[in-house]
């Protein structure tokens, strides 16, 4: 079941100024079905376990889209500083106005090149965007380099949400593959993958995800 049709973006994808946000259209954190809900019920478990164990302070929510996550974790940890930061698009912007309090802001930017100096922020939240951007290793460098201590990611995993795609006839003559998904990772490809940029310290599998925690921490 393809869970990346949402009425999120889904984020700071493409140094491109042509790009604009992927335009989703499905709903899933406000879903009514049964499935979904328990299905964003395992997913946010599993991000809200990993950000207990970075215990952010400072956050930058890379492909904040609606910013819906970006209020959850403020609304999570009361003494946190959340930004969040996606593509320019009049509509997520003019919804951002009416989130924005004293320790929820946003900005637009990319993520292959984003507008923060090294270490600006503790910890950095990347949900569901990387299987969308166009140059993923830039884009994780970035994070790791404006992040101080830790990175919580989390993607598609592979094949398993082209399999479910296509079990529910979704997608079939792309195989499976959910529009907008330039990269696909397995569990141990991804973990891998964000190896490269730190010490992978946690891994949560929610169906049919992949969500990692990452040490960045500069010695």
């Amino acid at each position: 079941m393809s869970q990346d049709q949402t009425a999120q973006s889904t984020g700071a994808h493409s140094a491109n100024a042509d790009t604009v946000p992927t335009g989703n259209t499905y709903d899933k954190y406000g879903s009514s079905n049964p499935v979904v809900r328990w299905m964003m019920r395992e997913f946010k478990s599993s991000v809200w376990e990993l950000l207990d164990y970075a215990g952010p302070e400072k956050l930058l929510d890379v492909g904040c889209g609606e910013g819906i996550m970006a209020r959850a974790i403020v609304e999570r940890y009361p003494s946190v500083e959340v930004t969040g930061i996606d593509l320019e698009d009049d509509e997520l912007e003019a919804h951002w106005k009416g989130l924005e309090g004293d320790r929820l802001s946003f900005c637009t930017g990319v993520a292959e090149s984003l507008p923060f100096d090294d270490d600006a922020f503790d910890t950095i939240t990347s949900l569901e965007v990387l299987e969308h951007v166009q140059d993923p290793h830039a884009s994780l460098a970035e994070m790791a380099r404006v992040a101080r201590r830790k990175l919580v990611l989390s993607v598609p995993r592979e094949p398993l949400w082209r399999v479910l795609n296509m079990a529910r006839g979704a997608y079939l003559r792309d195989l499976g593959n959910t529009p907008g998904h330039l990269n696909h990772w397995s569990r141990t490809g991804f973990v891998d993958f964000a190896a490269q940029y730190g010490r992978v310290i946690e891994v949560r599998s929610p169906l049919p995800w992949t969500v990692v925690l990452v040490d960045v921490t500069k010695l």
